[in-house]
């Protein structure tokens, strides 16, 4: 089945491929944490994707490459982009981008729904910060993702960005929800940034999916979170462990239990040798396949 930027969710979102467990990667990750293209050969069942993290500016590295030569499946993963100011998207930036990932063999683009950057774009000086959760901030969101979407000819999922700080009145999930909806676009959702806001705003770590549209999760992240104390509050630490915290993990269950268009489980360990790493794939993968029998 094919799809043109503008026909509905539905039916772009029936084209994507099942991808299945993956894993994630940036530039250099691999000369400090695990080799992924060996993991893959070893373990198709546990590091069958891998998502690619890349700004312009520095590119692809090695192992990357070598793992689009193979021809295993990629998805891209932006890191030098604010999705939340529509002006930050100049077609330059985007039909770069999206070159770039289709010489990678990406099946979707996909990114922190953030600010990368504060003023002119400095590709050198990476600095994530989340969405305002107010209306209007979902509105611009939502007009970038289109405009990424329709520009590029590739999907685009936004994705939950993590911090320690959240300011607007939205809960999160009302936030990206509303977002799916304006800009009819599958979504990111990040279980161990959901884990974090809900910590960080005193809920249950199941608060705020009632009305959550579980159809437009095309893709998930799982990655261990490590506690930590400051004045007298809680947070997490979104360290890319191998430890994933109790509510991340209740967070994942549910979701998978009710997310019928997912398509891709990435796994957020790359920087962690194999034997530390590999009990966390093997849970996932249990977890994947309870979720899909149910």
């Amino acid at each position: 089945m094919t799809w043109t930027a503008t026909d509905p969710f539905t039916r772009r979102v029936a084209a994507l491929p099942e991808l299945g467990l993956g894993i994630s990667t940036e530039f250099g990750a691999g000369r400090t944490g695990l080799d992924v293209n060996a993991f893959r050969r070893a373990r198709p069942d546990l590091c069958g994707v891998l998502e690619i993290g890349a700004d312009l500016e520095r590119g692809v590295d090695e192992d990357a490459l070598a793992w689009v030569r193979d021809g295993a499946p990629t998805t891209y993963h932006f890191l030098d982009v604010n999705l939340e100011e529509p002006e930050s998207l100049d077609d330059e930036w985007i039909d770069a981008t999206a070159a770039l990932a289709r010489e990678l063999g990406a099946a979707w683009l996909c990114g922190d729904a953030g600010l990368w950057h504060l003023g002119p774009r400095d590709r050198g000086h990476g600095t994530l910060l989340p969405p305002v959760l107010e209306d209007g901030s979902a509105s611009e969101l939502a007009e970038a993702v289109r405009r990424l979407r329709e520009r590029s000819g590739l999907e685009v999922l936004p994705e939950n960005p993590p911090a320690h700080v959240y300011l607007g009145p939205l809960h999160l999930l009302d936030y990206f929800g509303r977002v799916a909806e304006r800009a009819d676009c599958g979504l990111l959702l990040d279980v161990a940034h959901v884990a974090a806001f809900q910590r960080v705003r005193g809920h249950e770590p199941l608060d705020g999916f009632e009305d959550f549209p579980f159809e437009r999760v095309v893709e998930l992240h799982v990655a261990g979170g490590r506690l930590f104390e400051h004045g007298g509050r809680s947070f997490v630490e979104d360290d890319h462990g191998t430890e994933v915290l109790p509510e991340s993990w209740a967070i994942l269950d549910h979701v998978l239990a009710r997310a019928v268009n997912l398509r891709a489980v990435i796994v957020e360990a790359e920087r962690n040798p194999l034997e530390k790493a590999l009990p966390l794939f093997e849970a996932v993968r249990e977890r994947l396949d309870r979720g899909r029998a149910a």
